[in-house]
């Protein structure tokens, strides 16, 4: 396939991918069986700022993007348009989607909300316009520090769960089941979405275009820990939000 259709459809598949990771998180949310690491720090910042869960994760991963300066990362366009994109979805999916009553409900609910998540993982890192910012966070502490891609992952997730708990984030059952089951959701998507006609590892030989922290090479080197989960071979988070 030509460099400016394939260009098109990898763009339309990032914000699609992205408005369903932005929806799977907040059907988690509205569940209230637990949230993914990121997710549990977003609903904590929630009780101590005025500002709404999409908002807050916006403003959180343009932050998170100052920290990849020292860390010498390089964003994409599909890295601004994560952190663009993922907050309003959440936040309309939030608006459009009323807690269920009773327990059955809210594990179906969360349930949805896992499976739309690792599709949603799979289709955004599949464009390989560029990692998530929380992605590219553990990534760029592996690479300057030279900690396992695991180690990076635990202390960054672990630290995160702890600052949500403390601020009064949901963590519960869901948060552990989302770290264990995420990854090995996502793993077998990523080739389904790799044989797309217009996926970079398809058109990479007809000139594709390469954007920074885009490509193939960046959609590779962020899988093992995407969770924006997040995320593949190793247990990742329900939210990234990414």
């Amino acid at each position: 396939m030509h460099r400016t259709p394939a260009l098109v459809l990898r763009s339309v598949q990032l914000l699609v991918g992205l408005f369903l990771y932005g929806a799977s998180t907040a059907l988690q949310v509205r569940a209230v069986v637990g949230v993914g690491s990121w997710t549990v720090l977003t609903q904590g910042l929630e009780n101590v700022l005025p500002w709404s869960f999409g908002v807050i994760t916006v403003v959180s991963s343009v932050v998170i993007l100052l920290l990849w300066i020292p860390l010498r990362q390089r964003p994409g366009i599909g890295t601004l348009c994560n952190v663009l994109a993922i907050g309003p979805a959440a936040d309309l999916v939030l608006w459009l989607v009323p807690e269920p009553d009773g327990l059955v409900a809210r594990v179906l609910l969360f349930a949805a909300g896992l499976v739309l998540l690792a599709v949603a993982t799979a289709c955004y890192i599949g464009a390989g316009l560029g990692t998530g910012a929380r992605d590219g966070l553990m990534v760029g502490v592996h690479e300057r520090f030279g900690w396992p891609l695991w180690l990076a992952r635990t202390v960054i997730e672990v630290t995160v769960v702890v600052v949500g708990w403390l601020l009064g984030g949901d963590v519960g059952v869901g948060t552990v089941v989302a770290a264990f089951v995420i990854g090995p959701m996502v793993q077998p998507l990523m080739p389904l979405f790799r044989r797309l006609p217009w996926s970079p590892t398809r058109t990479s030989g007809a000139g594709a275009v390469r954007t920074p922290g885009g490509g193939e090479t960046g959609a590779a080197r962020v899988a093992p820990c995407a969770s924006e989960c997040p995320p593949t071979a190793t247990p990742a988070p329900s939210s990234a939000v990414r």
